[in-house]
């Protein structure tokens, strides 16, 4: 059975489609195998955007998203979240960045624009092969484990004490204390080191 992918292509403004054809980006996706849909937006990220893409996903019956825009530093939680809206896994979703890896740092809009179909043509591919995650949780046991008696180990297992968990200290040797143990006296103050 063949997946369905959605490919959306933002213009950013102008910090896109001013170096980078983004229609024909989008017309270029449309051929792409597995492409049952691509089309461009002046904004993805914004509410219509984001709209855009669960109208998509119910209209075009899609199974998987692409969208090409900014980092995914800066959207792809937004984007996931609209997947998610749309009703698909949010991890049938990739994100390309067509602007700070391409439109940012090229001039040539000829070649900006094959970059950018090319790294479509890779974002289609990898979500073509992506398999639905579950986000799980693990239990936190509340206690900590401070390896080593010395001084240190000492006052962190006390600090971490006084926060009020459970701690447990492990040394090696038969009493704790460390080097400190094996001084006389300790400078400035000649107090007895034990």
């Amino acid at each position: 059975m063949s997946k369905r992918v959605g490919v959306f292509v933002c213009e950013c403004g102008t910090n896109i489609a001013s170096v980078v054809d983004t229609v024909r980006v989008a017309e270029e996706a449309g051929k792409f195998p597995g492409v049952a849909f691509a089309t461009t937006y002046k904004y993805m990220c914004s509410d219509p955007g984001q709209e855009l893409i669960r109208k998509s996903i119910e209209e075009q019956k899609l199974e998987q998203v692409v969208v090409a825009s900014c980092s995914p530093r800066m959207h792809e939680k937004t984007f996931r979240r609209a997947v998610a809206a749309g009703g698909i896994n949010p991890y049938l979703f990739e994100m390309v960045n067509i602007r700070e890896q391409d439109s940012w740092v090229h001039t040539d809009r000829e070649q900006a624009t094959r970059k950018a179909i090319d790294l479509v043509k890779m974002g289609v591919s990898k979500v073509l092969r992506n398999q639905p995650l579950q986000i799980s949780t693990i239990p936190v046991t509340r206690k900590a484990l401070v390896i080593g008696g010395g001084i240190a180990g000492m006052q962190a297992a006390l600090d971490i004490a006084e926060g009020g968990y459970q701690v447990i200290l492990v040394e090696r040797e038969a009493s704790i204390g460390g080097k400190m143990t094996q001084l006389d006296k300790t400078f400035p103050t000649m107090d007895c080191a034990a």
